[in-house]
């Protein structure tokens, strides 16, 4: 049935192959458009009620749909009614679920499915679980109706049903697991037509100003502080010019419109679909606005660059051959070619650039840039931008943007173009609530001047994750002080208390200041964790003893009950794979050597993966996603923190410093929504959260 609606799809959008003659006899080969996007009045809207459906095969089952929605013949949205007391899940468990068994053929079509009773009102597509149908709250950001109505005066009004089918369906192969149809949430497809319309005010800005009047070049000298790092300047206050100064000469382009390179900035909070927006984004201009882009997509650290590279090529819109700049020369190479998407790192514009000498003229590249307030001012922004001086830039990010960085990522980008926020996240049910314990104070390790100390020192250096080796010198005894070995002992021995008592919630990540430390924590979490499986069982065999000396029906059963759940926990922790995940360095076996902990194995685990059962191998990224894999358990200090979303996380425990962006994007790993998970649980053993009040 999915392969069926995916070809059937593609062709509504792109529309239906053809061959004929023409009036010469030659053989044409076309595609006929089955809807005409453009003019919602062109087309023929239907809905019919009760439509009696039968099952192609035997044994023929006979359904009859609430309401079906016809465009120009075709079955596009099924409807599915309840009465108004009742939930509307039962239409989801009870009605379509049957459907699609009984009727498949049905929603060869479909392009989306809703279930409401009146009162509430949720839509989702053919492989959407309950979990992700959702409800469409607003017509603009800034209001909120009733569920229900908004619905029929959003999704239903016949230029916005058709924008949906054509702009805000995609199918994702880029996930564990099969296929999965995505339509887009009620957010996305508010914040991506804001987007698009800041392209179509950007294509009239470039008719009033001819190219060739856009933009000014000037070398500017301005006075710093010698010892301050020249991609800070303009973080600078003025309070702070108090050591001796130099001057410095920075090349700066201006534009001649406020508004000309600048599409504003996108902020959707982590967790929300911030990928798919950039896929929606992209494919709706090059199929709207005249013109022939080349979408640069930009992010500042190689995971998060091959998290949104492998979501761009799992929904089809770019392949295995589209470019990845490796080098600047290499990009400057690319963007001469004429491809519709590239994919590069902010780094590769790290050489000095020389004005009117860039490496694309072009005024169609949109250069599409993932948390913008990370690097997005100083030097390699400032090097890109001369780079492109004719480009047009977005940033998308999944955190506010707090203090200077608001003002500077505003100043590059341009204002808020779209903005959805943590809370309406919750609220909507794209996000699911996040639990915080403190139990860093619960155990006296609570820091938190040294934890904000440490926080600042780390983000002031700026480590990559390769340079966090260098954090024992960086923070002195600070980093003796949060690595004591007593100190270790009592957070793993909570963790594999907690961690225990919540086998039955989902996968669980343990976050650590540094590589050395997530060896420490390791060798002290296994035999605590072997120590507390078999305590388990030896509680489960005490009930054993106790149900044969009961005679009492009841109370028999209640003891077996007991006696099995915690059979069944021993279980799980018997068969739960733990696993340092950390990137190589050189000299790595002599470092961890120092420290009794042999890196080898688990470097072999991280490079070639778990062996599954019929002798293959599934690489730790993978495995962690599938909520059906043993791997259940990953320790980390850097990796895994961006760009990695693995929806069943249930819980994070955290014993790094952090603060600001990249706390709230740690923090954001567990609010993922996924079948049967209610919150996420963030433990904090430092006490950093309350720099996020």
């Amino acid at each position: 049935m999915l392969q069926h609606n995916q070809e059937f799809y593609k062709w509504i959008r792109e529309g239906v192959p053809v061959t004929f003659k023409d009036k010469n006899g030659r053989t044409v080969n076309r595609d006929a458009r089955v809807i005409d996007f453009r003019h919602a009045s062109a087309n023929r809207f239907l809905v019919v009620r009760e439509l009696k459906i039968q099952g192609l095969r035997s044994p023929h089952y006979n359904r009859r749909a609430d309401l079906v929605c016809f465009i120009n013949g075709l079955p596009l949205v099924f409807i599915e009614l309840k009465n108004v007391w009742t939930n509307i899940r039962n239409g989801f468990d009870q009605n379509l679920s049957d459907y699609r068994d009984t009727i498949p053929h049905a929603f060869y079509h479909n392009a989306f499915l809703v279930v409401s009773n009146g009162d509430e009102a949720k839509y989702g597509s053919l492989t959407s679980p309950w979990d992700h149908f959702y409800e469409w709250k607003r017509n603009n950001e800034e209001e909120d109706t009733l569920p229900a109505r908004a619905m029929l005066d959003g999704m239903f009004a016949k230029d916005r049903l058709l924008d949906l089918i054509e702009n805000f369906i995609i199918f994702d192969q880029s996930k564990a697991g099969q296929t999965r149809k995505v339509v887009a949430r009620n957010h996305q497809v508010l914040g991506v037509n804001r987007a698009v319309a800041s392209v179509v005010r950007q294509e009239e800005l470039k008719k009033q100003f001819p190219k060739e009047e856009r933009l000014r070049y000037r070398i500017a000298q301005i006075e710093v502080p010698d010892h301050r790092d020249e991609a800070k300047l303009v973080a600078e206050k003025p309070a702070e010019f108090n050591a001796p100064r130099k001057l410095v000469e920075l090349p700066l382009i201006e534009r001649v419109h406020p508004d000309l390179g600048r599409l504003g900035v996108f902020w959707h909070t982590q967790g929300s679909g911030k990928s798919y927006s950039m896929v929606f984004f992209a494919e709706k201009v090059r199929r709207v606005v005249p013109g022939n882009f080349t979408f640069l997509v930009m992010t500042d650290r190689d995971d998060l660059d091959d998290q949104i590279y492998k979501t761009f090529i799992g929904t089809g819109v770019c392949n295995e051959k589209t470019p990845r700049a490796s080098s600047a020369k290499a990009l400057e190479k690319i963007l001469g070619e004429n491809h519709r998407f590239a994919f590069t790192l902010i780094q590769k514009f790290r050489r000095d650039e020389i004005p009117k000498e860039p490496y694309s003229t072009r005024d169609d590249i949109v250069v599409i840039s993932d948390e913008a307030h990370r690097t997005q001012a100083g030097k390699l922004a400032r090097n890109m931008r001369i780079a492109l001086p004719n480009a047009a830039f977005i940033g998308f990010t999944g955190t506010p943007l707090l203090g200077d960085t608001d003002y500077l990522t505003k100043r590059i980008f341009g204002s808020y173009v779209s903005t959805y926020n943590f809370k309406r996240a919750e609220e909507d049910g794209a996000t699911v609530k996040l639990i915080y314990e403190n139990r860093g104070e619960k155990l006296g390790l609570r820091r938190i001047d040294l934890n904000d100390a440490i926080a600042e020192k780390i983000e002031e250096a700026n480590l990559d994750d390769d340079e966090m080796a260098k954090i024992e010198k960086l923070l002195g005894k600070s980093y003796e002080v949060i690595t004591a070995d007593e100190r270790l002992d009592r957070i793993a021995e909570d963790f594999v208390q907690h961690c225990s008592a919540r086998w039955e919630t989902g996968k669980m990540m343990l976050v650590c200041i540094d590589k050395v430390t997530c060896a420490r924590m390791y060798a002290r979490i296994i035999p605590r964790w072997a120590a507390k499986a078999a305590d388990i069982q030896t509680k489960a065999a005490a009930f054993t003893d106790q149900i044969g000396r009961v005679n009492d029906v009841i109370v028999k059963g209640a003891l077996a009950e007991q006696r099995d759940k915690l059979l069944a926990q021993a279980d799980w922790m018997d068969e739960t794979l733990i696993q340092i995940v950390i990137s190589e360095s050189q000299g790595e076996v002599a470092e961890f050597k120092k420290w009794d902990f042999d890196i080898k194995p688990h470097r072999a685990i991280i490079k070639e993966g778990f062996a599954t059962p019929d002798g293959k191998r599934i690489d730790v990224e993978t495995a962690f996603k599938k909520e059906d894999h043993p791997f259940r358990i990953a320790v980390v200090c850097a990796m895994w923190l961006t760009g990695f979303d693995v929806e069943s996380l249930a819980t994070l425990y955290i014993d790094k410093p952090m603060r600001a962006h990249t706390l709230m994007q740690a923090i954001a790993r567990a609010n993922r929504v996924a079948p049967g998970k209610d919150c996420g649980v963030i433990v904090d053993y430092n006490g950093m959260l309350g720099s996020l009040r």
